[in-house]
């Protein structure tokens, strides 16, 4: 499926899958509106898209634990569109440790802030641009983290009461959104492999039953899912751990 005709908003795409996904999503042909905490993050994914010849991308400065920093960002997006297609809440803080007392009070609350409060500012921020559209999707990227009962992780339990959040947001979110049209897409990866999709090592990762998940397959996931006719409301995707 192309994506000529559709309007993504990806938070936290300075790095990592945000970067993957909004390489991926403007080689379909989608106009990309990407933020990164630091502008020269942003920029720089930017940067990388324009040299492949789109020049339909948009860089902004988004802070998610920053409430004024998520109103303006949405509010510079709509100075560019009336409407957005698709908003995909990538960014959220990792936080590495098993052990409680291991992390800082700050690092607690900023990883807090940026998974949970980050991530409903951002949607109650863009909600009135998706509700213009005539094919809304928020697709949220929680964790396996964020699935009742998972403790195979090593992240921090603030990313834990982050991830959870984020579960319990999307669900109530489908339920209350659908309606008015919005579909409410939630995946809930283990930790996995994500190659740099500028690198030859893209098309040759293994991607074998006995291998590690790949950033190829949560981008086809959500292609899939978006790609679905308006009768079709895929909540989630769960993913075995290998």
């Amino acid at each position: 499926m192309r994506f000529d005709n559709h309007r993504v908003v990806i938070t936290a795409a300075g790095r990592d899958f945000g970067r993957t996904l909004a390489l991926q999503l403007a080689d379909l042909g989608a106009e990309i509106f990407l933020s990164a905490r630091s502008i020269a993050a942003a920029e720089c994914v930017r940067d990388e898209i324009r040299d492949r010849g789109h020049q339909q991308v948009h860089a902004f400065a988004c802070d998610l634990t920053d409430s004024a920093s998520i109103r303006d960002f949405a509010a510079s997006v709509a100075l560019h569109t009336d409407h957005i297609d698709l908003l995909v809440n990538n960014g959220s803080r990792y936080l590495e440790g098993a052990d409680l007392l291991s992390a800082s009070d700050s690092d607690v609350i900023d990883t807090i802030a940026s998974g949970a409060t980050g991530t409903v500012l951002t949607v109650k921020n863009f909600l009135p641009l998706l509700l213009n559209s005539d094919k809304p999707d928020v697709v949220t990227m929680v964790s396996a983290c964020g699935t009742a009962g998972h403790q195979r992780s090593d992240a921090h339990d603030a990313f834990y009461a982050a991830k959870s959040a984020q579960a319990g947001f999307a669900e109530i979110l489908s339920k209350r959104l659908r309606p008015q049209g919005v579909r409410v897409i939630s995946l809930y990866p283990p930790d996995f492999d994500n190659t740099d999709p500028l690198s030859e090592e893209w098309e040759n990762t293994p991607r074998g039953a006995k291998d590690a998940l790949t950033a190829q397959s949560l981008v086809e996931c959500i292609l899939f899912a978006v790609a679905q006719p308006r009768d079709c409301f895929i909540k989630a995707f769960h993913f075995e751990q290998v």
